[in-house]
């Protein structure tokens, strides 16, 4: 399989375990808050833990790139977010509170996604360790998103399979942005610490600005450290496992 063909099937695999998050609905109607908690908190170590890999592969190219890179990655997702909370979305006859919140909940989550394929892309050029690593850690993290999506869907009335598709539908952008980001990164050396730095930059500031915050909401302090903790350290073992 050729090296950009690998990229998208990664890059797929990601957008595919969104819509994984669907499947608990197939036994309950709702998933409790609690349990919403902790997937978030655990995907959100797991990410940090992959940002780690992506800084110690982009300052061994260049260190001053790399600080560019994270900087330029957390600006994009600050842009983002306030060009979206300038405008007014709808959608069809959901007009009300609870349908603006789930369109703008999609929109959010495709805007990120693009960052997502962004550093499913640029990780491949650090060699397929660093690759998998952020991979898994993108795909753990998609799956509480597609459960997000999908509480929001389910309680009004949507179908199991229908939840699962529109929650695939806001991770698309990853395996469309994954090719590009692999070619730039693979053409243009020089580059590829300021596209790991942009990666990791917006999955730190998803990590403390969204997941976090909402798992703090619905669980105790402790328990979403800890698991934060445990999942940081457990994707920080990984690496150490992959690269000895």
């Amino acid at each position: 399989m050729s090296p950009v063909a690998l990229v998208f099937v990664y890059g797929t695999f990601t957008a595919l375990a969104t819509g994984l998050g669907a499947l608990p609905f197939m036994f309950v109607r709702r998933v409790s808050p609690r349990g919403l908690a902790s997937a978030n908190a655990i995907a959100s170590g797991l990410m940090l833990g992959a940002c780690f890999g992506l800084i110690v592969e982009g300052t061994e190219y260049g260190s001053w790139q790399t600080i560019v890179g994270l900087n330029v990655g957390v600006l994009f997702i600050l842009l983002t977010q306030r060009l979206l909370s300038q405008h007014q979305v709808k959608f069809g006859p959901l007009q009300e509170a609870g349908g603006r919140r789930m369109i703008l909940m999609m929109v959010v989550m495709t805007v990120h996604s693009f960052a997502e394929g962004v550093a499913v892309g640029a990780s491949f050029g650090g060699g397929m360790s660093l690759a998998v690593l952020v991979t898994a850690a993108i795909a753990v993290h998609n799956i509480p998103e597609g459960l997000a999506i999908s509480a929001v869907l389910r309680s009004r009335g949507v179908s199991v399979p229908a939840c699962a598709a529109w929650s695939i539908f806001s991770s698309l952008p990853q395996p469309l942005l994954a090719v590009p980001a692999f070619l730039f990164v693979a053409a243009f050396t020089p580059s590829l610490p300021v596209g790991l730095g942009f990666a990791a930059g917006a999955m730190i500031w998803m990590s403390f600005a969204e997941l976090i915050p909402e798992a703090l909401e619905d669980a105790p302090n402790r328990a979403v450290a800890t698991a934060v903790t445990a999942s940081l350290l457990a994707m920080i073992g990984f690496q150490w496992f992959l690269r000895g």
